[in-house]
């Protein structure tokens, strides 16, 4: 699903206004009716709501919802907050049917007054401010944001909490909405999938307005969420006359004295991603663990307690390398001689990045095509410091195209950028994924699937949206609290067949 700015929505809206053709106050009555729906789905019909309104057209949809909500029995009253502007017409418009039908369930709030008095167990409805907000939230307006933020009702914002801009993100001084639940219309905002605009978004959930689908399908965008029907344009079914070689082999390189968890976690995962065949290259301290961890895999060793020699690997289909690899100093020497002669497209994760962000020439030397898998602060040492989440998305991008890499940027929303400069939040997973170990099952399953010959970009999003899927599963059966990186080997089973079940 494709990311629009907020200057792509209204034209999208224009465009259906257009098209359809529909008047943009029935298209705001549209998006009131699939709110309000949201709302008595939820709420038992006792709910008292409070609507705050402002001067646009989300302070129109916020009066049409406290008509409809007023029509379907709600106790519900809604409070207009002047901006310093004349009402938008459409808000205006609503602001006149409800004054028409029930004068008293709507009042206009004035400057410098604040609404400290509402009970705890009232539902507050969020119709500030929507996506045309060109600045921050000062003065009054801020002030009274300020105020719901310290109140403890839940609150419920409509298209976007209201202060936080669509396609950039706050500061932490700024006064935004900070929302238990998101309602927004057709598509997310870019906002919503970085840390600093999600966690004020509370749950978010996607209202169908029917924008006009060919103009979204015609406008460029850089930026995409994941889905399933994403995943299912790539994925290929298994077919039944085939054997372990058709699916390629995988080597996985990495794992030192006391870290060979990591090196087992992703051994087992590309397993489970359905590689043919899977070799481990790791120290001979590892041997024994490897072989009981891991029987399906092969095990090569190099070194003692570290790798000192990365030879053998030509065999390999596919190669990820780093979890668990230590910096050792005849490591980081092994490792720049294995960078200087593969040639096929790597996943490099972990202590491989560290290594790399301390020979920063080694960059130039990455195979093209190669998947990047780092976390913030190892994407921070590779390529320097980011203002916010957002521009270290926009410097993954810079970067990708640079090197012509793939980077999967890890997060909430984990980012997997081509090397073409595309941007695709996946959307799949939950917290029980911030879990130790949790980077390297994504590293063998990514790495599994590129030696089954998927593209390394169809590798990177397949990859994270399956770790993701299958977290969702391990949190089911343990709880996010309790699940364990090994949880999410265990589940990919499940992850597979809810693609293909479809």
């Amino acid at each position: 699903m494709k990311i629009l700015s907020a200057a792509q929505i209204k034209a999208c809206d224009e465009h259906t206004i257009n098209t359809i053709p529909i008047l943009s106050i029935d298209l705001m009555e549209r998006a009131a009716n699939r709110a309000t729906d949201w709302l008595i789905n939820r709420y038992p019909k006792d709910t008292l709501f409070v609507v705050l309104c402002g001067s646009g057209n989300n302070g129109g949809d916020g009066l049409a919802i406290t008509r409809l909500l007023h029509r379907q029995g709600y106790a519900v009253k809604a409070f207009v907050l002047p901006m310093g502007s004349e009402l938008s017409r459409d808000c205006a418009s609503n602001l006149n049917r409800l004054q028409r039908i029930a004068p008293a369930i709507v009042e206009d709030l004035q400057p410098d007054t604040y609404i400290t008095d509402i009970a705890p167990h009232i539902f507050i409805i969020d119709a500030l401010l929507g996506t045309g907000l060109n600045r921050t939230a000062d003065g009054w307006i801020g002030k009274f944001i300020r105020k719901i933020n310290e109140l403890p009702n839940e609150v419920i914002s409509i298209d976007i909490p209201s202060g936080l801009p669509a396609d950039s993100l706050p500061s932490s001084n700024d006064a935004v909405i900070e929302a238990a639940h998101t309602l927004t219309f057709q598509l997310h905002k870019r906002s919503f999938l970085h840390p600093e605009g999600g966690k004020l978004c509370g749950d978010i959930h996607i209202l169908d307005i029917g924008l006009d689908e060919k103009f979204i399908r015609s406008v460029v965008s850089h930026y995409h969420t994941i889905s399933k029907e994403d995943v299912l344009e790539y994925y290929r079914p298994r077919k039944p006359f085939t054997h372990k070689g058709t699916y390629g082999t995988a080597m996985l390189i990495g794992g030192s004295h006391g870290m060979m968890g990591a090196i087992a976690l992703a051994t087992k995962a590309a397993s489970r991603a359905g590689a043919g065949k899977v070799y481990t290259m790791c120290p001979e301290v590892g041997y024994t663990i490897m072989q009981t961890l891991a029987p399906e895999a092969m095990c090569i060793t190099k070194g003692q307690n570290h790798i000192n020699n990365i030879a053998g690997w030509e065999q390999a289909t596919a190669i990820g390398i780093g979890c668990g690899i230590g910096t050792e100093d005849n490591t980081i020497a092994a490792f720049c001689s294995f960078i200087e002669a593969a040639k096929e497209p790597l996943v490099i994760d972990a202590d491989a990045l560290n290594i790399i962000a301390r020979h920063p020439e080694l960059l130039n030397k990455i195979p093209a095509g190669s998947i990047l898998t780092p976390h913030p602060k190892e994407f921070e040492r590779l390529f320097g410091p980011s203002k916010d989440s957002m521009q270290r998305v926009e410097l993954a991008r810079m970067q990708a195209m640079r090197y012509n890499l793939n980077i999967v940027l890890k997060d909430r929303y984990t980012a997997v950028i081509s090397h073409e400069g595309e941007c695709r939040y996946n959307l799949s997973g939950n917290a029980g994924l911030a879990t130790a170990g949790s980077g390297d099952v994504l590293t063998g399953i990514i790495t599994g699937l590129l030696a089954q010959g998927y593209t390394p970009t169809a590798s990177a999003i397949m990859g994270v949206y399956l770790h993701g899927k299958a977290g969702e599963y391990a949190s089911q059966q343990y709880s996010m609290e309790s699940m364990v990186a090994g949880d999410i080997i265990d589940n990919l089973g499940k992850a597979f067949r809810s693609l293909t079940s479809a």
